[in-house]
């Protein structure tokens, strides 16, 4: 058995009780954190990190359940009782936009899913230096020192998926270039 395969079976088989553990510390500890190192080595390098200057991993907590909005009482408007708020993005890219909002001089290059309990769920978002010499001269991350705000275009890879632009094809001819350009193009 290789060394990230084994990686990849010692955390699917973490034992209950150091799970819980870890989640406990991590309910107290801040929502948007930076960590030394990445919980899930193997899934964190499949995805681009490496350890090396300009490269930082952030845990972030993002609260589960239903965007709702308040209940209005007063006066009469057509969305005066809809409460449910549909926000088309999912936990995820909430928490790479929160990461990347945490840490402004960095770019958000992946994120992965870490855990979740009855109220929260963590991600770890592998964040990117782009001004670091280090980054400058690595052949395969050099392209992201020419970008900025990839998260808040919806560039990253859980907001394209969010998006529906893992379709191709038949069945996703309103996808691209985005739903709401396909709508103004057919009004």
């Amino acid at each position: 058995m290789g060394l990230y395969k084994a990686i990849k079976e010692s955390i699917r088989n973490t034992p209950p009780e150091l799970r819980r553990n870890r989640l406990a510390e991590w309910r107290r500890s801040n929502s948007v954190e930076k960590i030394k190192r990445p919980t899930n080595l193997s899934r964190a390098r499949s995805l681009g990190y490496r350890a090396k200057e300009g490269i930082i991993v952030a845990r972030v907590r993002v609260i589960r359940g239903g965007r709702k909005r308040p209940l209005i009482k007063k006066g009469r408007r057509s969305k005066a009782r809809r409460r449910l708020k549909i926000l088309d993005m999912n936990y995820q890219t909430v928490s790479e936009g929160r990461a990347n909002k945490k840490f402004p001089n960095c770019e958000v290059l992946n994120s992965y899913f870490v855990a979740s309990d009855g109220q929260h769920a963590w991600y770890e978002v592998i964040l990117v230096d782009g001004g670091s010499s280090a980054i400058k001269k690595d052949s395969k991350l050099k392209w992201i020192s020419n970008v900025r705000g990839r998260v808040n275009r919806g560039l990253t890879s859980s907001a394209k998926k969010s998006r529906g632009l893992r379709r191709k094809g038949k069945g996703a001819e309103k996808v691209r270039p985005s739903r709401n350009a396909n709508l103004k193009r057919r009004k």
